[in-house]
């Protein structure tokens, strides 16, 4: 059985992983640090954190698989610097700690189109944040590159809304790596990844979620 870490387990994707693998009868613990508490589950350890202050010497850094859902958009983070800092600086913090503690798998929520070379600042960041990952040293990594993600959002993010209606409406006749993927179906394939752990890096597009 595994102890999974999941980063980002108040968002969209994250509190799918979450609720999944609490359901999960191969996931022996769930660790999941948020800045606002969660309601309370026998499995769950939910230590309350800034990410920007964690040290690497908590005590719950002790697990086999680490699940990434840490994103946010320009707009709400204010400033691309800050973006930066959510969307790359954070996952790899978590990346560090928890393969110092012996995690051996690492699952990542990136985006369809990440590239490093891109001249979209967004992109280019997802992109980053793969291939910096790349060079730590875990058994196995999984990268889900999902297109418009579907889902019940607590925030409203009006672009994102503009194109789930769009690219609903137009399905037929939209390729499958653009189509809308629904969030629960990101976190299977997240939660999977993680606790398979086979070893290399595997990147799910998103026709392939």
């Amino acid at each position: 059985m595994a102890t999974v870490l999941v980063a980002g387990a108040t968002g969209l994707v994250g509190s799918e992983v979450l609720r999944l693998a609490l359901a999960d009868k191969q996931v022996e613990r769930v660790v999941a640090p948020t800045r606002r508490a969660l309601p309370a589950h026998p499995r769950l350890e939910n230590p309350v954190v800034e990410y920007q202050s964690l040290s690497g010497e908590e005590p719950w850094w002790d697990v086999d698989a680490v699940i990434c859902a840490l994103g946010s958009t320009i707009r709400k983070a204010g400033s691309q610097e800050a973006f930066k800092q959510i969307d790359h600086g954070f996952p790899l913090k978590v990346a560090v700690h928890a393969l110092e503690n012996g995690a051996r798998s690492y699952a990542l929520n990136s985006s369809v189109g990440a590239d490093p070379g891109s001249r979209n600042f967004y992109l280019r960041t997802k992109g980053e944040v793969e291939r910096d990952l790349d060079q730590l040293g875990y058994c196995s990594i999984t990268i889900v590159r999902p297109s418009v993600i579907w889902g019940a959002r607590k925030e409203t993010r009006l672009g994102e809304s503009l194109a789930v209606f769009a690219l609903t409406a137009m399905r037929p006749v939209v390729p499958r790596r653009y189509r809308v993927v629904p969030a629960a179906r990101i976190a299977k394939a997240l939660l999977r990844g993680a606790i398979a752990g086979i070893p290399g890096k595997r990147v799910l597009e998103s026709e392939e979620i």
